[in-house]
Formats: C-alpha cells, structure tokens, sequence
C-alpha cells in the first residue's frame, strides 16, 4: 500500500501512487465514496470528467510528461477526491510538479501551512497551478525544438528535418488531445459554487482556466508553424529531387548518340568511316567528345544546367 498523507489543522491531503486494491480498500475504509468511483481509480484509461455528489467532487484529468524512454510526450492520469476538509490525489508518480508539492507540504510546516491552511480548494488551485506551470514548461521546449528546425531547414540533412518534424508533430498532437479537455474540467470548478469550496475561489479557477486556454493557443498556432514547416520541406525535397532528375536526364540525353556511335561502330562494317585507318579509334573518340561537348554547350545556353 503506498498511501502517504499530510495534515494540517482540519485538513489532510492524503497522496497515494500507482494505486492497488489495497489502497482502494483504504478509500472504501475510510471515506464514503461511490463505488464506480473506487473502480475508476485502478483503471488508466479513463476519460476526463468530474463526478458531482452532495459531500465531494471526484474528478479525473490528464497531464502531459515526457517519456525519454521513447522521446515522446505521454499523458499522466490524476484522480482526485475533494470534499470538506480532505483532498485525495491518486497518480502514477510521473509528475514532477506534483511530487515535489507533497513533498514540500510533507517536510516544511511553512509550505504545510500555506497550502492546506485555505481548505481543500486552495490546495486543489494550488496543484492545478503548479501543473499549468508545467505545461508551459513542455511548450517552451517544443519551441525551442521548432526554432531549430526553422534554423536547419535550408541545410543538406533534410533526412534529419523530415524526423524532426515528425516527432514534433507528434508532441502536438499528444499535447492537444491532453490539453483541450481539460478546459471543460476547470471551467467547471470556475463557474459552479460548492459548499466545500470557497466562493472566492472562482477567479483562481479562472486563472487555471486561462492557462490551460492560453497553452491550447499556443499550440495552435504549433500546428499552424510545423504544417508550413512540413510543407516547405516537402518542397525544398522536391526541388532538390527535380535538380537531380534533371541531372541525370541531361547526362542520359549526352550518352544517348554517344551509345548509338559506339553501336554503329561495334558493327565492324569495313566502309564505316575511318573504321580502316591506323587512327581511326581516336577520330570516333573526338568525334563524340565533340558531339558531348557542343550538347552540353547547347544545354547551358537554354539553362538546363
């Protein structure tokens, strides 16, 4: 079981990580709490959502962390329970911001103070906000990782660009899909009043709900960025492809008479001009240097080269 709590005055936080049955017994022990409820906690794949019932609030939200296993953004599911005087967060330990929250409340009585002397609410506001923090923190990441592919774009490693480019698109997809539902979660708390959440904390929903907006439109305007992105690299790659085609088409259309003379002569027909001098390879030779000659001289003047 790996239930860890906090109190202060009247109000406990209690912080459980990578939840088993056990712990889930605990809740069922200790709280009165909807049994779909008790189930949701061991499922990871549940839907953003926020459960209403007369004496507390279960709430369900997704969080975006990175995976430097597999380079890629994920997202991270916290479940919370918040009534009068308790706050209940279930996660799977990923989360930076808030670890090092409950670590704080757990080891500085300040910290404790601060955050749990204002009721649960002002506790839930202050985990929304370290989180909103973090995403942020993961944009300006993501920007910085356009930024480079905007500066690399006109190099010769478009192989590398083309990744690139994919794997931020990647980012933003995940970013989004976690980002967006999120804003209904918070304007939620923002707009309706609890008896175990003071009134005044409206505007500090608000807030949250501004940043999570705010990083909704900042990767928006990602999209936008990385699609032109995407786009000029498709054309850079298809001129640089057309000027290798052209190349190699110049080169085949020079070795084309070249072919049909050395074809001709292959025939060894004894009236063949100088097919019966002592020079005669030498003349077919300068022969088609000069053919090759005057057809590149003829293809730089038209700009084929």
């Amino acid at each position: 079981m790996s239930v860890a709590a906090v109190t202060y005055q009247r109000m406990t936080w209690v912080n459980i990580i990578n939840p088993v049955p056990e712990d889930v017994a605990y809740l069922r022990k200790h709280y009165a709490f909807h049994p779909l409820d008790l189930e949701d906690v061991l499922s990871q794949i549940e839907r953003p959502k926020i459960d209403e019932y007369d004496d507390y609030l279960f709430i369900v939200m997704h969080f975006p962390v990175f995976d430097d296993t597999r380079q890629m953004t994920r997202s991270s599911e916290v479940d919370f329970f918040i009534g009068a005087g308790f706050l209940i967060t279930i996660h799977d330990g990923r989360l930076k911001p808030l670890d090092n929250l409950f670590a704080a409340c757990h080891d500085d009585g300040i910290a404790r103070g601060k955050h749990l002397g204002r009721g649960a609410g002002r506790l839930l506001y202050s985990i929304l906000d370290g989180m909103v923090d973090h995403n942020f923190a993961m944009l300006r990441k993501l920007d910085v990782k356009i930024r480079d592919v905007e500066e690399q774009m006109f190099t010769n490693d478009m192989r590398g660009i083309v990744q690139s480019i994919s794997l931020i698109r990647r980012d933003i997809i995940a970013l989004r899909r976690v980002v967006k539902p999120q804003i209904a979660i918070v304007s939620n708390l923002e707009r309706k009043e609890r008896a175990f959440i003071q009134e005044e904390l409206d505007v500090y929903f608000g807030d949250i709900a501004d940043g999570f907006s705010r990083a909704w439109d900042i990767l928006e305007d990602y999209r936008e960025v990385i699609e032109g992105l995407s786009e000029t690299s498709d054309s850079v790659t298809s001129y640089r492809i057309n000027d290798v085609m052209r190349v190699l088409t110049v080169i085949s259309v020079i070795m084309l008479p070249l072919t049909l003379i050395s074809g001709i002569y292959g025939m060894n027909l004894e009236w063949l001009p100088a097919a019966d001098t002592v020079y005669g390879f030498f003349i077919v030779i300068g022969f088609m240097i000069l053919v090759a000659g005057g057809m590149l001289l003829y293809f730089r003047r038209r700009g084929y080269l």
